[in-house]
């Protein structure tokens, strides 16, 4: 530096796993590509920043001896290129007509950015239909990529997902109409958020933030997830990670039927439409508990845990107002503790939620407790339990009040929400959890800071 400006001498330490770029720093005219007098180098770093934020910063580091430079640049290259989790090349997809049209403006603006600094090639798929996502994956050199992003809402997300998986029992020869032990996808999902709830986002990274969703990527960061099977008896329907089966399920299956709302209207409109309708479902379960020695002391609403044998099948039947099987926790902005709360990433089960008939006011109440951090579950009508599979077998109405059914399809089956997309393929549906099945891009919800958040919409 300048000699004549005495400077009091501040030392940093920088750690190389927190550092995804190196750049030799060059001044330049305007409209010069190349070239241009070297300054020094500058090195990009990942910081941690308050509520789980993630953001990128620059340091400089100036030094005009052009040796110098390429030497510090040659080793702190070979030192990044050590790291084996980082993506060189990757598959996108963007889902245009996710929430507000968003998508493709987040992606080129704060996403790709990112990407090209991390010196990550890219091929990229804009969405043009419903199930584009999956013709291309079953169709593409996947072993060409590190890992595929999907730049959408919770469906996009869960079709490419879906489609990852599927591809993986085509290219390991197995049966796709039904699959009993699949095999692991073979590359890591990335989850940019850009759509209305964003729920695994929220669960890998505990925050709707692109920037976020897009470090995690590039720093490699690799959590191993489990995934559930939907099947018919005869026919696998879809892998997901969660799903559910009546009040849920019908205030999609509204919001689908009004597509020409504007995105919060639409759902909105569905959800108090639905409630003001509010009617069970008259179906039964039957549930294989999860295997325990006892009971999870990090559970911090009360769960009922079987100890049974390891075949010994339970048996519900009723009428239901909603059910949820939820393999993972599924935090959201309405819940900052997760829908399944109970649940995690990775522990090889499901969260089996049951909301038996009530009144429209006491189900009001139960919603309302998943805006805050506990007691979702503490009333009379709730039951929970942990499990490896689920069948649910809906009882179809006869009579002059199947005709006000309004959500049954013609072939007479009932709507399903899988992953926030709308199923009407089956009426019985056999759910399984299969361990870490694949690989998400993100963190463990378990290990990020306490996730805040607030919701009015109750």
């Amino acid at each position: 530096g300048d000699s004549s400006v005495a400077l009091e001498a501040q030392e940093e330490i920088i750690e190389m796993k927190d550092v995804f770029s190196v750049k030799l720093k060059r001044r330049r005219f305007a409209g010069q590509k190349s070239g241009g007098t070297l300054l020094g180098i500058t090195i990009f770093k990942c910081m941690n920043k308050e509520e789980n934020k993630l953001t990128d910063c620059a340091i400089h580091l100036n030094n005009l001896s052009e040796d110098h430079c390429q030497s510090w640049f040659r080793h702190l290259k070979e030192i990044l290129n050590g790291f084996q989790n980082r993506p060189k090349s990757l598959k996108v997809f963007v889902n245009p007509s996710s929430h507000k049209r968003e998508a493709t403006h987040i992606y080129y603006e704060k996403v790709a950015p990112l990407f090209k600094l991390a010196d990550i090639k890219t091929d990229v798929t804009v969405t043009e239909y419903e199930g584009h996502a999956l013709s291309v994956l079953k169709e593409c050199e996947l072993q060409a990529f590190d890992g595929v992003v999907c730049v959408g809402g919770d469906g996009s997300v869960s079709e490419v997902a879906h489609g990852l998986l599927l591809r993986a029992q085509i290219d390991a020869g197995k049966d796709t109409d039904y699959v009993l032990k699949p095999v692991r996808a073979p590359v890591p999902l990335g989850v940019i958020p850009a759509g209305t709830t964003n729920v695994l986002a929220h669960t890998l990274y505990g925050i709707k933030h692109a920037v976020t969703a897009a470090l995690h990527i590039v720093m490699g960061h690799i959590q191993a997830v489990d995934v559930c099977t939907f099947s018919t008896p005869s026919k696998l329907l879809r892998f997901g990670f969660s799903a559910m089966f009546g009040f849920g399920a019908r205030t999609l299956a509204l919001a689908e039927k009004h597509r020409w709302m504007p995105s919060s209207q639409r759902k909105d409109f569905a959800f108090i439409k639905t409630l003001a309708d509010l009617k069970p479902e008259e179906c039964e379960l039957s549930f294989l508990p999860l295997q325990i020695l006892q009971e999870d002391s990090h559970a911090k609403d009360s769960t009922v845990l079987y100890l049974g044998s390891k075949d010994e099948w339970q048996k519900i039947q009723g009428h239901f107002l909603n059910v949820s099987i939820m393999a993972i926790p599924c935090l959201c902005s309405m819940a900052p503790r997760g829908l399944a709360p109970n649940t995690r990433l990775n522990n090889g089960s499901m969260a089996l939620i049951i909301v038996q008939n009530t009144s429209r006011t006491e189900f009001i109440k139960h919603l309302k407790r998943y805006t805050s951090v506990k007691n979702q579950f503490n009333f009379p009508f709730v039951e929970t339990y942990t499990v490896r599979e689920v069948k649910v077998q809906p009882r179809l109405k006869s009579g002059p009040d199947a005709m006000e059914n309004v959500c049954l399809n013609a072939e007479g089956n009932y709507p399903w929400n899988i992953d926030g997309d709308l199923m009407k393929e089956a009426s019985e549906v056999h759910v399984r959890v299969h361990p870490q099945l694949i690989d998400l891009y993100g963190v463990n919800t378990d290990d990020l800071e306490s996730y805040q958040a607030t919701c009015n919409c109750i």
